[in-house]
């Protein structure tokens, strides 16, 4: 057995698949370290396996102690988790509303810090730490009119959203040691990343906090949608300073070149599967590591389930087929011919 992530095999680890020998045949077994934080991107086109191979990392993250697994699933394909024998719990997520600093919530509403409203919304999440809370202090505020109605409407539009709530996750009931799965499939792009800020902020301050529990790992699915909105500072914060408290965090995404460059450079684990953009393999390619011999788009896989891993701990290149899922699998997409045949009617109907 080989470990990726770290020299030996001490520790917990989790099963990624087996290699894949020049003649397709399957070889040694495949595990990721688990025991250490790490920054990994997971990559591929759609219908290649990025969202199958986070689910196997998850599984894995499931079956191993001391650490404590957090998905955000933007297209419900970790829900079918919550009818598995395993222990995990699927989410409709609330956040508390001054999980935001003030500065996220002028990118959350889309409101300049510099300008009025923005400056008065600035305010209202500094003195408040409910959303209701908010309302009541822009509302009393000494400000003009149209500056108080701007900020008003804004904080309105964020209560349709359905995400704040005084009650809302904390890390402590992230950091349980079992799999939550955030279910952010039925909202819009601005409140999954304001529920994606929050728990990133909540996990890393935590730890940087210095309580003990088993260590986070997030992992975020279509990671793309995320990365340019209110999420993006707290993602790159996990990116950037997350293993010195013992925060871990994976990216998968079908458009690696939507991403920021951090997010590839500071990655020390990559699992790429198929890609057959130009513009995502080149974003790849310009952060090649030295040790990876030859051309970085001939060594991507072509079949579905195999992938290209590179081991930056180890500074070493693995082919690999990753191994089927002991949980069901809920990102396929329908087809036609499972639609049941249709009935013939016999009283005339259609």
């Amino acid at each position: 057995m080989v470990v990726i992530g770290r020299e030996g095999t001490n520790g917990p680890t989790g099963r990624l698949g087996h290699y894949r020998a020049r003649d397709g045949s399957r070889g040694a077994a495949v595990d990721v370290d688990l025991d250490r934080p790490h920054a990994g991107l997971v990559v591929g086109k759609r219908g290649s396996g990025k969202t199958y191979t986070l689910g196997v990392l998850a599984e894995g993250l499931l079956a191993a102690d001391g650490v404590a697994p957090v998905v955000v699933d933007p297209m419900g394909a970790f829900t079918p988790l919550a009818d598995a024998d395993v222990p995990a719990t699927v989410v409709d997520p609330r956040v508390c509303a001054d999980s935001l600093g003030p500065r996220q919530w002028c990118t959350v509403l889309g409101l300049d810090p510099e300008r009025a409203a923005g400056a008065l919304l600035w305010r209202a999440a500094s003195e408040r730490t409910t959303l209701d809370g908010m309302c009541e202090w822009v509302a009393d505020a000494a400000a003009a009119d149209p500056t108080r109605r701007a900020a008003a409407n804004h904080l309105e539009l964020a209560a349709s959203w359905g995400v704040f709530d005084p009650d809302g996750l904390s890390a402590s009931d992230l950091c349980g040691g079992d799999l939550t799965v955030l279910d952010v499939a039925g909202l819009d792009t601005r409140p999954a990343g304001a529920v994606l800020a929050a728990v990133a902020t909540a996990l890393y301050e935590t730890r940087a906090a210095g309580e003990t529990g088993p260590l986070p790992w997030l992992l975020v699915d279509e990671a793309h949608a995320f990365t340019d909105g209110v999420a993006a500072r707290p993602i790159r914060r996990l990116l950037t300073r997350g293993r010195q408290p013992g925060v871990s965090v994976v990216l998968a995404t079908q458009r690696p070149s939507a991403l920021p460059s951090t997010a590839i450079s500071q990655a020390d684990l990559l699992i790429a599967h198929r890609l057959t953009s130009t513009a995502d393999v080149d974003a790849l390619r310009s952060a090649r590591p030295t040790y990876l011999d030859g051309d970085f788009s001939e060594r991507l896989p072509t079949a579905t389930g195999g992938a290209l891993v590179v081991d930056d701990a180890t500074e070493s290149v693995h082919h690999v087929t990753v191994r089927e899922r002991d949980t069901p699998h809920g990102g396929g997409a329908p087809r036609a011919s499972d639609r049941p045949p249709a009935t013939t009617r016999t009283d005339g109907g259609i």
